[in-house]
């Protein structure tokens, strides 16, 4: 946060010197203070008596607001000659370590203003064109209170990309207050925050080059927030990006978060960029974020901002990040079905033909702010697109608009973009897109009925649809249930394995289901399948517990919980009061009922029970999901053997057990 040093000029810095009045500043503003709150006043009086005399004055209302506004200016003129800011710090730290790395410098008004927060300071700034100057004193108090408290670890410094852009940011004003402060500018990491759309990425990237010769990094802040954000990495290539609050919090319960931060981790490896996840607020969403080898963090749970912030981790989250363990990956339930194409992703958007000029269309830009790409279109055949960014672009540099605003809009038209027919499949789609130009991506793709214009498709919703499929896909949900199959369960034991965590594989299985199934039918039977997996999923930790279907009745939770044993009695408690609720009253006295098995026999079947076998499971022990999958089913083989809801534990290869043993 660090474009430029200028002192704060007082608002009457322009008018003309007079040298015989030596009056001090800060006596010049409180007598402007206190006249611009005794006219405030004045004016209100005088409003209050014309609204007696007409309510059908509506100009009183924007003079009310002009005074509010008056006041506002009061108080930020205030609190820019007093220098009325204080610095706060929130810790970054390494996630594998624990080590704080640096600390983000933010910023507070006032504690007894309405601009007490950045928000609001920087909302009454933009309104009386103070933005500039508020930033730069704002950096300078963060700044020097960095230096004053002799932080460890770097500063991560909010910069706008506009201020960065001030031209006297350029001439090593900022590398020689750094230096005269005592600050190293390798330690310090300007941070871009964008306040409204950046266009002119060229003379941004010149800036960035310039800071970068003088020994600061680069940080993008709120990915996925901002209004270019993926852009400005693409074109800036920051040593740090840090991914927006909004995917991070919940990320525990959210898969299409998973995949998003998943996703942007991959690029970061790939482009030597290091993430920062923004907004962690509890220790599931720290662990999660911790075990997709995401580098770095920062939120409330890990500290809070504070004037002088702590330079070591909490006991609490040091003992977090050193547990042996692993997060439980959040599930997506059902199983789509039905495949995609790309009519699924089909806006309509208005087209324009090739007579029209670029004049209009830039109007048209001007107009609709969130109109990003134009169709071309001749009699239903799609000619080409015209994109936003690459018009704005033109028309910003000397003599094009005049050049060529009353020639055809084909002149700045993309006259190659992709072209798919609405029976597309997303697959294919995407592979179109990925083998061709990457203009695609950003531009999106022209949808048609054999060969008719029909509307577009962006590249964001066929990230999002694949990805989709993708979790689906890959997760092979039961529909019964809802809970996770097969490969997901084989995933998260290697998971485990490779984390040398210490768990419980513990296979679930009911007995005397399948005669009750065919005496009582199928509605009955899925109704005490479902029971058993609400069950089992009450009484796990859904931070640490993985609950898996395997099919049919059988079921495997993955244990982390210390006291799984515990859990394990519950359940079966819970599932004996339960099952009584699909008997009989006098089924349930005599323990059972009887019917005819399958070659027309009478036969007496005992209730229907649940049976755990379990396996505690040490790092080493084991090196596959098969081994793990073989060694809990011979556990739920004695388990069966018992009558009754019933529980066996191996302890056969227990550590402790051979521990005791010995002893």
């Amino acid at each position: 946060m660090i474009p430029q040093d200028i002192s704060c000029p007082s608002p009457a810095s322009d008018a003309p010197e007079i040298p015989l009045l030596e009056i001090p500043l800060a006596t010049l503003r409180t007598f402007q203070k206190k006249t611009t709150m005794l006219y405030a006043k004045q004016r209100t009086t005088n409003i209050g008596y014309a609204l007696e005399q007409s309510s059908a004055n509506e100009g009183l209302i924007s003079a009310l607001k002009n005074d509010g506004n008056e006041m506002m200016l009061a108080q930020l003129n205030e609190i820019i000659d007093k220098r009325l800011l204080n610095a706060i710090f929130q810790p970054i730290i390494y996630l594998q370590s624990g080590e704080i790395i640096g600390y983000e410098g933010l910023i507070r008004g006032p504690s007894d203003s309405p601009m007490h927060s950045p928000l609001s300071l920087f909302k009454v700034a933009w309104a009386n064109n103070l933005t500039v100057i508020v930033e730069h004193l704002c950096r300078r108090v963060v700044l020097e209170r960095f230096a004053k408290l002799g932080l460890p670890g770097k500063l991560f410094l909010n910069v706008s990309p506009e201020s960065l852009l001030q031209r006297d940011a350029k001439y090593g004003e900022t590398l020689d207050y750094i230096h005269e402060i005592g600050i190293n500018p390798e330690n310090v990491i300007i941070e871009l925050t964008e306040s409204q759309p950046t266009y002119d990425y060229n003379l941004l990237l010149e800036a960035v080059m310039h800071y970068r010769s003088m020994g600061f990094q680069i940080a993008i802040d709120d990915l996925g927030e901002g209004f270019s954000s993926l852009r400005l990495w693409s074109e800036l290539r920051p040593e740090y990006v840090k991914i927006d609050m909004h995917f991070i919090q919940r990320i525990n319960r959210d898969p299409i978060k998973l995949q998003f931060v998943r996703s942007i981790q991959e690029i970061a490896e790939q482009s030597g960029t290091m993430v920062i996840a923004e907004g962690i607020e509890t220790q599931a969403e720290l662990l999660l974020i911790r075990d997709l080898d995401v580098a770095c963090g920062q939120g409330y749970h890990i500290a809070r901002p504070h004037s002088t912030p702590a330079t070591t981790l909490s006991a609490e989250v040091a003992k977090a990040l050193i547990r042996n363990g692993i997060a439980v990956y959040p599930q997506k339930n059902g199983l789509q079905q039905n495949i995609a194409t790309a009519q699924k992703l089909l806006r309509k958007v208005p087209s324009i033909s090739s007579d029209i000029l670029n004049n209009e269309v830039y109007e048209l830009f001007l107009n609709e702010p969130s109109l990003q790409i134009i169709p071309v279109v001749d009699n239903g055949k799609p000619l080409g697109l015209i994109n936003r960014i690459n018009m704005i672009e033109h028309f910003a540099r000397p003599y094009e608009r005049e050049l060529y605003g009353k020639k055809s809009c084909t002149f700045f038209m993309n006259a190659n973009p992709l072209l798919t027919e609405k029976d597309t499949c997303l697959q294919d789609l995407s592979r179109l897109i990925t083998e061709g130009d990457p203009r695609h991506l950003t531009n999106g793709y022209i949808i048609m009925d054999q060969g008719k214009y029909l509307g577009m498709g962006t590249g964001h919703d066929l990230m999002r649809e694949i990805t989709q499929i993708q979790i689906n896909a890959a997760r092979y949900a039961n529909p019964l249930t809802q809970l996770p199959g097969n490969v997901p369960i084989n995933e998260h034991i290697d998971r485990l394995l490779q984390n040398d965590t210490r768990f419980c594989a513990c296979f679930c299985d009911l007995d005397y289901f399948k005669p009750y199934n065919d005496v009582h039918g199928y509605r009955k039977g899925d109704g005490i399948i479902q029971v058993t997996g609400k069950i089992l999923s009450d009484h796990c930790d859904p931070d640490r517990d993985f609950i898996g279907h395997i099919g049919g009745d059988d079921f495997m939770v993955l244990f982390q919980s210390e006291n799984w044993e515990e859990r394990c009695r519950a359940i079966l408690a819970d599932f004996e009061s339960a099952i009584q609720h699909y008997y009989s009253i006098e089924d349930q006295d005599r323990g059972g009922y009887v019917s005819e098995d399958r070659q027309g026999r009478k036969v007496f079947f005992s209730l229907i029970s649940l049976s755990l076998g379990v396996v505690k499971v040490c790092p080493g022990q084991y090196y596959s999901h098969h081994q793990i999958a073989t060694a809990a089913a011979d556990a739920h083989k004695q388990a069966k053997k018992i009558n009754g809801n019933s529980l066996f534990i191996d302890r056969r290869n227990d550590p402790e057990n051979r521990d005791h043993k010995s002893n």
